[in-house]
């Protein structure tokens, strides 16, 4: 198990290339399961969960190619089905929660396919049954074996279909429409993802052949076609990373310019930072954070207290309500953080606590953050990374802190963000990985 060591109070400065997205990695990778023909996807990120599928694609037979520079080369012309079988299959896919994700497509090409219970952050209850009760209405018929905890599945003759979900899941949308996409007839998902993830993915199985409508809407057609041929496609910056930068550089009083965003697709992320008194200024696709000396929370029109909730999309994503709970800590007001999506992200708040941070966990959705407009700064602490995106906030928490810390399990941070330490480095951050 490795660690960050991590001297705090130190300002930054320089610009950060955020990585590709993870959250759309998941989803792509498994997409080239589609097709015989080669397909080339760029900006793939180097971190750990992205690495193990693109190890368990290796292992089903998909040839893989690296090209450099963050970008690969997949043939899935000789897949493998007969390890899905194996208990090695069982063991990889069950450590990985995006290994879901290769349902779809083999289901559609290969009319079978066979998951274990995958695994993941422990966030609270992630069910599955929004990807599983698409499927069925494809046609899909599920064999559960209890003491194995493997999911059986015979597609053999999946047929389009009018679905309504019963949440509008981004991966379970993702896994359904790639099913959808060669069953035979028309499919409508209605009350469907819309994140620019999803338009992503959807995007690029047009490019493949596929018959998708409504892109960037709740309610998609698919026309099933026969088959797929290859593609290239480049995967968009990771709007997580965009955040927790601009985060990262207002509580280091930093001066950042975080390169290559495509700003257009970052919804109302920029917009929820300004709430909690950032500054910024759009420099064509870059975004500039001035360094700060303090920030003020706004006041809803009528004096009450900010709140800043997850939504779907548009709404804010849940995976930064992290970061806006840890900036909030040195800012001048109070915010309300209400996470409605997953029972358990915010149970970090007590390691902040810890440091000096005044909160208040209201119930395990909701948490009172009362800024401490730089009056009193967070205190560095022994600490250990619950998961991806806690990790990441107490990294910044302890990036502003006084004195040195100490986060350990680091290995959560690694499966979200790419030799981060290495990137912080080069803003001038002093963090070292130790084992």
């Amino acid at each position: 198990m490795s660690s960050f060591i991590i001297e705090g109070g130190t300002r930054l400065s320089g610009e950060i290339i955020p990585q590709g997205a993870k959250n759309e990695a998941l989803q792509i990778l498994c997409a080239v399961l589609l097709t015989a023909e080669p397909v080339t996807i760029h900006k793939i990120p180097d971190i750990r969960d992205v690495n193990k599928l693109i190890e368990l694609l290796a292992e089903l037979g998909v040839e893989v190619k690296y090209l450099g520079n963050e970008s690969y080369r997949f043939c899935a012309k000789d897949v493998d089905i007969d390890y899905l079988e194996t208990e090695d299959f069982r063991k990889k896919a069950s450590s990985l929660r995006g290994s879901i994700m290769i349902l779809g497509p083999l289901l559609a090409r290969f009319g079978k396919g066979k998951i274990s219970k995958p695994g993941g952050d422990k966030i609270g209850r992630r069910r599955l049954d929004t990807h599983f009760i698409g499927f069925q209405k494809l046609g899909a018929r599920f064999l559960y074996e209890a003491e194995t905890g493997m999911y059986h599945i015979d597609a053999s003759q999946l047929k389009g279909t009018y679905m309504l979900l019963d949440e509008a899941s981004v991966t379970g949308t993702a896994n359904i429409l790639m099913a959808a996409v060669m069953a035979e007839g028309k499919t409508t998902i209605y009350n469907a993802a819309c994140e620019p993830y999803l338009q992503q993915l959807s995007k690029m199985l047009n490019r493949m052949g596929a018959k998708i409508t409504g892109i960037g809407s709740n309610l998609l057609h698919i026309e099933g076609v026969e088959s797929l041929k290859g593609t290239e496609h480049t995967m968009l910056p990771d709007m997580i990373e965009i955040g927790s930068f601009i985060g990262m550089a207002a509580m280091t009083q930093s001066e950042i310019t975080i390169k290559d965003c495509q700003i257009p697709e970052l919804g109302v992320i920029p917009e929820t930072f300004r709430r909690l008194g950032i500054q910024m200024e759009f420099r064509g696709d870059d975004i500039f954070i001035p360094a700060q000396e303090r920030y003020e929370i706004e006041t809803f029109i009528d004096g009450s207290i900010m709140t800043i909730a997850d939504a779907i999309w548009p709404g804010l994503t849940p995976d930064l309500l992290s970061i806006v709970l840890v900036v909030a800590t040195q800012a001048k007001g109070t915010v309300l953080v209400h996470q409605k999506m997953f029972e358990s992200r915010l149970f970090f708040v007590d390691k902040l606590i810890d440091m000096g941070a005044q909160i208040i966990l209201c119930d395990p959705h909701r948490a009172t953050v009362i800024g401490l407009n730089r009056q009193q700064k967070l205190k560095g602490i022994r600490m250990t990374s619950p998961d991806i995106r806690a990790g990441q906030a107490l990294l910044i928490a302890a990036l502003s802190a006084e004195g040195r810390s100490i986060i350990d399990n680091v290995e959560q941070i690694d499966r979200g963000y790419q030799h981060i330490d290495t990137r912080l480095k080069a803003l001038g951050a002093k963090i070292e990985r130790v084992d």
